[in-house]
């Protein structure tokens, strides 16, 4: 079986940072995507970033592109999202998960990733 624990979240007023980490225990000798998502209160989960294998391809939603930045140490099988000038919009529970359908691919999909975490909280005040 495949776990996946994301750490990280908090409280921070707006123009803040944080960095998420997601450890991926279990089959960790599978290849796969991982992404984030996430969901605020009364909204349907989106998309915010992803990831490939290889960590040399990249994509992110149009609300975070150019302040959040996603990384993964393969050694470590840890994804990171280092978030940065973070408004009250970026509120919400954010998810990591992990796509083996995706490959040596990445995936904005949430249908199409195996393996999700638990969540972390981010309240970002105004």
């Amino acid at each position: 079986q495949v776990q996946l624990v994301e750490s990280g979240g908090g409280l921070v007023q707006t123009g803040g940072s944080l960095r998420l980490s997601c450890v991926v225990s279990g089959r960790t000798f599978m290849t796969y995507a991982a992404g984030w998502f996430r969901q605020a209160p009364g909204k349907e989960r989106e998309f915010v970033a992803t990831i490939n294998w290889s960590h040399s391809s990249t994509y992110y939603a149009d609300s975070v592109k150019d302040r959040f930045a996603i990384s993964r140490d393969n050694a470590k099988n840890t994804v990171y999202l280092q978030m940065n000038n973070l408004k009250p919009e970026d509120t919400a529970i954010y998810y990591c998960a992990a796509s083996i359908a995706a490959g040596l691919g990445w995936t904005t999909h949430g249908h199409e990733y195996d393996f999700w975490g638990q969540g972390t909280q981010v309240t970002v005040s105004s």
